[in-house]
């Protein structure tokens, strides 16, 4: 449930929690966060020319500082390229209070509005959202600030210290707290606070903070600023993950990329829009030629009784799909994808528990409702969620609007042999084409393979990918029965079915697909083809029975259709997301399998914060479980290897 407000008699919003308002009177807040935390840290003069800035905020209650960080950034000519603003929040309200508080000032009401058309879904976690086509970026963390702080250690360049009053709320400014935030900075970090409280001048002052009062924003008489200046060497800033970013990867500007499918093309846009100048090789002539090809995909969150590492991974999968979609595609909505919500039929089996049950966690996934099975012409009582965010997409639409981002080179029927590395060259990756081995095609900063099981055929040791044929069949609707009853949202569950989706110029139905392990011969046989048939249609018999009786002679006959494709699994059915070999610069991702279109656009991102040293775009733990780092750490941990293994 989000946290109420209460609103006061001169209209400023108050925490019933903690007994005390949300900010000033003067000027909605406004002026406290541009005079206290904005002015506080020196910006926007700071953040001048940088490639990005890091802001870290220890409350992000109403959000007036991310809006009003947010307008200033807008209104700066000499703007960072990327804004990352992250924050902690324990309380995160509702949607509508966080509307209704924002100041009516023209270059904030917008960007209260967009804000508001997010905050929605907040689970306990780490949550992403994006605007101005992801040039800035929040990253919220739903839950205990110091636990999240010591958890996840975002590094930041300024930092907010904001909170309910020190004696009303304590643990906001505690020792432990600053320590957390401490280790969060590298010498030189601005901090700012409304609070000139004697131990919160102390507790930063034994952490490392060079601290002093300055005149303050009325009301307050006094406000206080600091600089992370330690008079001991202090330690460098420990990122949860593994630091891996290139030296100097703001000012390295080219990356190739191998491989134009949804993984490539993600990863492709995510490095273009913070600034590289990135070239796309494939060797097939056009885009989403493998299995990113398939006709229609659907895209959902995976629930779990015990909110898994692939729920949690699936969450951010689906918001980071919805953001790409939304912002590059929005004028397809209806025809290349749509966010329709999901039916999921377990057929077969009990309705699945839920992790979370509050409003946020419904907001994801709830058990449907008599209406929603109805509308799929299921049983009422049929065990069935209803995944309100999921959705369909074409792959190859969504593929070729992201290669079709400024700074992409498509270099289509470019087959790649063999890649060299140059250590100390200005560029010192080298690619070289496959059927002419020494004709060097490009040389760049660094080099990320995304070719699926081919993938291995480019790298310094193989990989554990496996290949996984599958073929989904589909037809035309008009082909098929007046009464069909066709569900009214896309069905998964054992099998897919999606009821409607526009190829070759007609309305289609999509169902499937087959997994094929270790099979990768394309096209398949005729009597292959055949028996894919047969699978999907029972498939569709396990999850809508009606609709699989009246497609059966479509689904089985002589003019079934089919498309098959293979994909790249792995033995955790997790991407791999991370640096390869010793030499620098070298980077997979890949073994998506069945989920590109739910987890390649975080993928994506998560590959491009860690190179150039973001925030992460998901939780650190989440972050581990796809790096490519994990593959060293379960040869190290099998007490069978018998040889080193390679640490990527």
């Amino acid at each position: 449930m989000a946290e109420p407000i209460e609103w006061l008699p001169d209209g400023t919003p108050a925490s019933a929690r903690f007994g005390d308002r949300y900010h000033s009177r003067a000027n909605h807040g406004l002026d406290q966060a541009r005079g206290v935390f904005l002015a506080g840290c020196d910006l926007p003069h700071a953040w001048a020319g940088q490639a990005q800035w890091r802001i870290l905020e220890t409350g992000f209650g109403l959000g007036l500082n991310f809006l009003a960080a947010w307008a200033a950034w807008r209104a700066d000519p000499q703007r960072p390229r990327l804004l990352h603003f992250v924050s902690c929040e324990a309380w995160p309200v509702a949607a509508v209070d966080l509307l209704h508080a924002a100041p009516p000032a023209p270059e904030i009401t917008p960007l209260a509005a967009e804000l508001a058309g997010q905050f929605d879904g907040l689970l306990p976690g780490l949550h992403r959202l994006a605007f101005e086509q992801g040039r800035v970026l929040l990253t919220l963390f739903i839950g205990d600030a110091q636990a999240a702080l010591r958890k996840e250690r975002p590094q930041a360049d300024s930092v907010f210290l904001d909170g309910f009053d020190p004696r009303r709320n304590p643990a906001m400014w505690s020792e432990p707290l600053l320590k957390a935030v401490a280790r969060c900075c590298h010498r030189g970090t601005q901090l700012a606070t409304w609070s000139t409280a004697r131990t919160v001048r102390e507790t930063l002052a034994q952490c490392g903070f060079a601290v002093r009062k300055v005149p303050g924003v009325p009301p307050k008489r006094e406000n206080l600023r600091a600089v992370y200046d330690p008079p001991w060497q202090p330690h460098p800033v420990r990122a949860a993950v593994p630091p891996v970013a290139l030296a100097g990867a703001h000012t390295a500007r080219h990356g190739i990329v191998i491989g134009g499918g949804l993984a490539g093309a993600a990863v492709a846009a995510s490095l273009a829009r913070r600034g590289w100048r990135v070239t796309v090789f494939d060797r097939a002539p056009e885009p989403a030629s493998a299995a990113s090809g398939v006709p229609a995909a659907i895209f959902g969150p995976h629930a779990s009784p015990d909110d898994s590492v692939l729920s949690r991974l699936s969450r951010a999968g689906v918001s980071a799909t919805l953001r790409a979609l939304e912002t590059l595609a929005g004028d397809l909505r209806g025809s290349a994808w749509d966010a329709t919500g999901v039916l999921e039929h377990t057929a077969g089996q009990r309705e699945p528990r839920l992790a979370h049950t509050d409003d946020a966690g419904l907001a994801w996934t709830a058990p449907a409702d008599a209406a929603q099975r109805g509308a799929c012409h299921l049983a009422p009582d049929a065990p069935a969620l209803w995944h309100a965010r999921g959705g369909w997409l074409r792959p190859e639409v969504l593929v070729r609007r992201l290669l079709a981002q400024p700074g992409i080179a498509w270099r289509p029927g470019t087959g790649i042999g063999h890649l060299a590395h140059t250590p100390g060259a200005p560029q010192p990756w080298q690619v070289h084409a496959s059927d002419a081995p020494a004709t060097l095609l490009a040389s760049a900063d660094a080099v990320v393979v995304c070719a699926a099981n081919a993938s291995n055929a480019l790298l310094p040791y193989p990989l554990p990918l496996q290949a996984v044929r599958g073929t989904v069949s589909w037809g035309t609707r008009g082909d098929a029965p007046a009464d069909t009853p066709w569900p009214a949202s896309p069905v998964k569950g054992h099998g897919t079915c999606i009821p409607e989706v526009t190829l070759h110029g007609t309305s289609a139905w999509v169902i499937g697909a087959t997994f094929e392990r270790d099979r990768d011969t394309l096209p398949p046989s005729a009597a292959e083809l055949a028996a894919a048939h047969r699978a999907n249609h029972e498939k569709l018999g396990a999850l809508l029975p009606k609709l699989a009786h009246a497609l059966a002679p479509h689904c089985t006959g002589a003019g079934a259709r089919a498309w098959s494709g293979v994909r790249a699994t792995t033995p955790d059915h997790l991407p791999l997301v991370g640096p390869v070999g010793c030499a620098q610069g070298l980077w997979v991702c890949t073994g998506l399998g069945a989920r590109g279109a739910t987890l390649a656009l975080l993928c994506a991102e998560l590959l491009a914060a860690r190179l150039l040293g973001e925030p992460l775009p998901l939780e650190a733990a989440l972050a581990r479980a796809l790096g490519t780092e994990r593959l060293a750490r379960r040869a190290a941990q099998s007490p069978a290897r018998s040889s080193p293994p390679h640490t990527p």
